[in-house]
């Protein structure tokens, strides 16, 4: 046996840490090099990666859109967060003893509180969802076991458990059910956000309002919505997705802007007299439309403006923006314009006569016919002023004819230089011409003038006018002659700061002189008091105004009549100016009995209001009771209006939103209306309008007015099951 020398022994020890030196050096640089390449050379694609499975980027948080409030603050449209209501039965926590405890207990919560669905059918909804979840995950472990890739369609995850969305309220409520006041991976109760645009008085002033999109993200589709969006929908937010130990948590990188809340000079008790009245002579004379506006004499702004058309028969919706979109020709509410040039260029005094005969005039090949002029009677000559107030359309163009016949262009041109052409920029979008006057000049080699343009244009043909062009108009004569642009916007608000406001726009300072101004007032005043606008004058206040009826065009021809009425009120000192247009009505066409009645309606409806807001006394029913008679209604503005007449009231029987008068011999007494619940038709009989469309539109219902002042009944009983979409007429005394 040969021994190793000592030294032969150290050598080899030496050579073998030398080769384990070696090895861990290599390692480390191994590992060095590879965090190296896993740091600097493919860095950015791990962290990428890291990112993706930890962190999903950048998604928008919309922000809050704002809200659109009338002249007094009260809301037209605002938002409100809506939620679907989903159980995921395939929740981890979920335990199958503790849904069966509680199914039934849950089950009769839900239909007390939602009872479109009885407590069965929500029982019934809930085990089949448990019993799909049980099934769909046995098929996912089968294929598991079975290693197959067929993929299983999971429906569990997501039962919809109540019909409608609901509000936050509702869903802080839904919470505190059996089984549902558990944590969600217990309960597997989970909810869809989704933002939703409350109107809270219905369709009212609904086309200048406007609407937004079905997806509430893409903004407004209509009306002030549309007009306005950059300026409601607000800066959106970004926001990423973390997971943090196992959880998912929002991280907000920027905060949301949110928009810009618009008032306007609406008036909602203006709007909605404005809107009874004339959807009432519409059904009426079965016309295809019509269209209302009130405007503020000095101010400009627009406290009612409706647009309706007809949707089926004796059923009216606001529809096309028709203040702004009929493009069609005026007719005698444009003489009030050639009467003011005339006088002002000295062609005529009011008191001059012009010789009519029996209403017919012919002229160049043409005859231009009164209104009367199958009676054949010879009505010899009559003044300009009494031309004006019978709307006679002989008097008008032969008045046209004797200052303007060889110089038309002066006629024109003078028109031109009221404002009457001036392109103006409105509240709402519209399209192509609409809401522009088209007032040709003779020289038009685009639309050459015929032969006889000049006194038909005179009396309201072979023009194109809208009906706020014809208010602005008239307005500028109530304004002693300062001709201003009507507007509805009123200010830009955000934060309860007034971040823009609007102000009164002149359109023309002057109109005319103050001579000629008189002369047109008072023969605006004599067409009501004494000419073909008697049916308008009031016994309450004195009202100015010019009746209007003129042929439709259409293909090549005329079929109908556009009536209409545009005045002023009180007409010694005016308030308001407004403008009254019909459509295609039937039966006899009259300015006067038409919509000279609806103009009636809206100025002794206005007159009312403004007389009983100054005096605030409460109404004397009988001889011995000053007690005011309530109509039924939400109880916060009942109890405004007690408050603002120092009223004390009782309340019998359970407190509720919304209240009726039980009586008020002695004192009154207000009644909690239990009718007003999801699923159940409200019991209105008893209410005003406004309140009454209020519930039954907010409710799902058509509604069918008839009649005005308190509900008096109602077509479908209040209580009955609520079928969403049904038609429902309530009629009022």
């Amino acid at each position: 046996m040969t021994i190793k020398s000592e030294g032969a022994v150290k050598n080899a020890a030496v050579n073998r840490y030398g080769w384990a030196t070696l090895f861990m050096s290599l390692a480390f640089i191994a590992i060095q090099s590879c965090i190296f390449k896993i740091k600097y050379a493919e860095g950015s694609v791990w962290r990428e990666l890291g990112k993706q499975e930890t962190v999903k980027k950048d998604r928008e948080i919309q922000p809050d859109r704002g809200n659109i409030y009338a002249d007094d603050d009260r809301l037209l449209a605002t938002s409100e967060p809506l939620y679907g209501v989903y159980v995921d039965f395939m929740a981890d926590g979920i335990e199958a003893d503790t849904l069966m405890k509680y199914a039934t207990p849950l089950s009769q919560a839900l239909a007390k509180k939602f009872p479109d669905r009885t407590a069965a059918q929500y029982k019934r909804i809930i085990l089949d969802g448990w019993d799909l979840s049980r099934k769909e995950l046995a098929e996912i472990k089968r294929n598991e076991k079975n290693k197959s890739n067929k993929k299983v369609t999971v429906r569990s995850r997501y039962v919809r458990i109540i019909r409608p969305d609901i509000s936050y309220i509702e869903l802080k409520e839904l919470q505190t059910f059996p089984f549902f006041n558990q944590r969600s991976n217990k309960s597997g109760l989970f909810t869809e956000e989704k933002t939703m645009r409350l109107k809270p008085f219905g369709r009212l002033a609904g086309r200048t309002v406007g609407s937004i999109f079905k997806d509430y993200n893409d903004g407004g589709a209509s009306g002030l919505e549309l007009k306005y969006d950059s300026i409601l929908k607000g800066i959106p937010g970004v926001k990423t997705r973390q997971r943090v130990q196992g959880r998912w948590i929002d991280v907000i990188l920027k905060e949301p802007t949110g928009g810009m809340d618009i008032k306007t000079t609406l008036n909602v008790d203006v709007q909605d007299l404005a809107e009874k009245a004339l959807y009432n002579k519409l059904a009426e004379t079965k016309a295809e439309s019509g269209v209302a506006i009130v405007m503020e004499v000095a101010t400009g702004e627009i406290k009612a403006i409706t647009n309706l058309d007809r949707v089926s028969e004796g059923i009216y919706a606001e529809g096309n923006p028709n203040a702004f979109s009929y493009m069609s020709e005026p007719g005698s509410t444009f003489k009030t314009v050639s009467l003011m040039v005339a006088l002002e260029d000295g062609i005529v005094t009011p008191g001059e006569e012009v010789y009519v005969g029996n209403g017919l005039f012919e002229y160049k090949g043409r005859t231009i016919k009164d209104h009367d002029w199958r009676k054949g009677q010879d009505k010899g000559s009559v003044t300009i002023a009494r031309g004006m107030y019978s709307s006679l359309n002989v008097v008008i163009a032969k008045m046209i004819l004797k200052g303007y016949e060889n110089n038309p262009r002066k006629y024109v041109q003078h028109i031109h230089d009221l404002g009457l052409t001036k392109k103006i920029e409105w509240d709402v979008p519209l399209k192509g011409k609409e809401g522009t006057s088209a007032i040709r000049l003779p020289d038009d080699k685009g639309n050459p003038w015929s032969k006889t343009t000049l006194p038909w244009m005179s009396f309201g043909y072979e023009t194109q006018v809208p009906p706020i062009y014809m208010l602005m108009f008239y307005n500028g004569i109530a304004n002693n002659g300062k001709m201003i642009k009507p507007f509805i916007t009123k200010s830009f608000i955000k934060d309860g700061k007034v971040e823009k406001e609007f102000e009164t726009e002149v359109i023309n300072p002057m109109l005319c002189s103050e001579k000629t101004l008189n002369q047109v007032k008072e023969i605006l005043r004599g067409v009501v008091t004494d000419g073909t606008g008697k049916a308008v004058n009031s016994e309450y206040f004195p009202i100015a105004g010019k009746t209007g009826t003129a042929m439709i065009a259409a293909r090549g021809g005329y079929e109908g009549y556009y009536v209409s009425f545009c005045g002023y009120f009180p007409s010694d000192n005016p308030e308001y100016t407004c403008f009254v247009g019909i459509r295609r009505p039937q039966g006899i066409p009259s300015g006067g009995l038409m919509p000279g009645a609806v103009f009636k309606q809206i100025a002794e409806g206005i007159y009312k209001k403004n007389m009983v807001s100054a005096t605030v006394k409460p109404i004397k029913d009988t001889v011995n009771s000053l007690i005011p008679v309530l109509k039924g209604g939400s109880l916060k503005n009942t109890e405004i209006v007690l408050k603002g007449i120092k009223q004390s009231a009782s309340f019998t029987g359970d407190k509720s939103d919304w209240v009726k008068q039980s009586s008020y011999a002695d004192a009154i007494s207000l009644e909690g209306t239990t009718t007003v619940k999801k699923g159940l038709i409200p019991d209105v009989t008893g209410m005003g309008a406004r309140d009454a469309v209020y519930l039954l539109e907010n409710a799902g219902l058509r509604v069918i007015l008839a009649g005005a002042g308190k509900v008096k009944q109602q077509s479908i009983p209040g209580g009955s099951a609520l079928i969403k979409g049904a038609a429902i007429k309530i009629e009022l005394n």
